[in-house]
């Protein structure tokens, strides 16, 4: 039984401000995430369908699979694509010192700047689990904490593909930042939902872009 809804209700997103849930236009543009890669196989995979649909995202990357996955790594900043740290050990931040999790941050991000110039500024807690003390030492670090408008829940083995598929299709909107994963466990679920989320939106009119602060 899920406890988090698939959809982050308005009170979640006024409790905590600080943090990015979705980004307000009025445009038809969509921001879909991938957390916890990079992944053999996986997100070369998904570099490939989102090309087909010129369509940018943002890549929330685990530190020690940018240090194992160097190559791929690599494949997502050639593709144009936006870089998030998610941590280098993928942490929950409920359960660790704050010092130990910002520690954490700082490593991965040191993955990160080893093949880019730029710091990546987006943060993203992995289970979405982060301590107030955490999001606030983040935030003066100049990180915005980017969090979601809807999750797809591709990794949970509960969920059946057309479930998942269901799941972003009937929530997503104007500005929603959708989360999905290039990761061995979530790959059943995110490999047969995503080229249809990616045809059923660009034929409604939308874009797919990464998230840019």
């Amino acid at each position: 039984m899920k406890i988090t809804p698939v959809k982050t209700p308005l009170v979640a997103k006024k409790m905590f401000p600080n943090y990015v849930w979705d980004i307000p236009t009025h445009s038809k543009d969509l921001y879909l995430t991938f957390d916890d890669g990079p992944t053999p196989d996986i997100t070369n995979w998904t570099l490939d369908i989102l090309k087909q649909y010129d369509a940018k995202a943002t890549f929330f990357c685990i530190g020690a699979n940018i240090e194992k996955h160097p190559d791929i790594f690599q494949n997502i900043l050639a593709e144009g694509h936006t870089i998030g740290n998610h941590t280098k050990h993928h942490i929950k931040g409920w359960k660790t010192k704050t010092k130990t999790y910002i520690n954490d941050v700082l490593e991965a991000e040191k993955q990160i700047q080893a093949y880019q110039s730029k710091r990546s500024s987006l943060f993203r807690p992995p289970y979405g689990q982060i301590k107030p003390k955490q999001g606030k030492e983040l935030i003066a670090l100049n990180y915005k904490v980017i969090m979601w408008d809807v999750l797809s829940f591709d990794w949970q083995k509960e969920i059946s593909e057309k479930e998942c598929l269901e799941n972003v299709i009937s929530n997503s909107k104007k500005g929603s930042i959708i989360v999905f994963h290039d990761s061995v466990k979530a790959s059943k679920n995110m490999m047969y939902a995503l080229p249809k989320v990616l045809e059923y939106f660009t034929e409604a009119g939308f874009k797919f872009r990464a998230l840019s602060f």
